[in-house]
C-alpha cells in the first residue's frame, strides 16, 4: 500500500470527531487538493456553513473564519479552481464530494458530506471519500435547526457548527 492510500482526514467539529478515507483511485487530484489544504491549517476555524435535512452538510469555506462575513459564506476559495474529477462512486450518506458553481470546474476547497442518497448528483461532482467513523456526529451537525439563509434555502444554521481542525493521519 503506498503512503496515498493510508492516510485518513480526522475532522474535529464542535459536534466530535468525524473520520474519512479517500479514493485517490477515483480522484486523484482531488484528494490531493483536500490533504494539502489540510496539511496547511487552511480549514481550522471555518464551519459548516450549509446544512439541509436530509441532504449534506456543506463546509470548507475559509470565509467561515470571519462572522462578520456571513454575507459572503458559500464564495470562498483557495485562490484558485481545480478540474473536475466526475466518478462512479455514488452519493450516499457519508460521502464527501467536492462543492462547485454551475461550472463543473469550479470547485477551490468547500465540500459537502452527503446526510442521504443524492443520486441526482452522481457524476456531476467529484466524490472523493467516505466516512468511516463519526456518523453519530454528522447525524448531529444534519440535526442542527436551520433558518432561511440568503437565498431563501433553508439552510443556515442557528448555531455555529465549528470545524476546529481538519488533519491527514497515516493509519497503519
Amino acid at each position: 500500500m503506498n503512503k496515498i492510500e493510508n492516510e485518513v482526514a480526522v475532522i474535529k467539529t464542535s459536534e466530535g470527531e468525524m473520520v474519512l478515507s479517500f479514493w485517490p483511485d477515483v480522484a486523484p487530484k482531488t484528494v490531493e487538493n483536500f490533504k494539502k489544504l489540510a496539511k496547511q491549517g487552511f480549514y481550522d476555524g471555518t464551519a459548516f456553513h450549509r446544512v439541509v435535512k436530509g441532504f449534506m452538510i456543506q463546509g470548507g469555506d475559509p470565509l467561515t473564519k470571519d462572522p462578520g462575513a456571513e454575507h459572503s459564506w458559500g464564495t470562498g476559495d483557495p485562490g484558485y479552481k481545480i478540474k473536475a474529477e466526475f466518478n462512479d462512486r455514488p452519493h450516499v450518506r457519508g460521502v464527501i464530494s467536492m462543492a462547485r458553481s454551475q461550472n463543473p470546474d469550479s470547485a477551490g476547497c468547500q465540500f459537502f458530506i452527503c446526510l442521504g442518497d443524492a443520486k441526482f448528483l452522481d457524476r456531476q461532482y467529484t466524490t472523493f471519500g467516505q466516512l468511516t467513523k463519526g456518523d453519530e456526529v454528522l447525524g448531529r451537525i444534519g440535526d442542527v435547526p436551520t433558518v432561511s439563509g440568503g437565498g431563501g434555502e433553508r439552510s443556515k444554521p442557528t448555531k455555529r457548527m465549528n470545524v476546529e481542525s481538519i488533519r491527514i493521519v497515516a493509519v497503519p
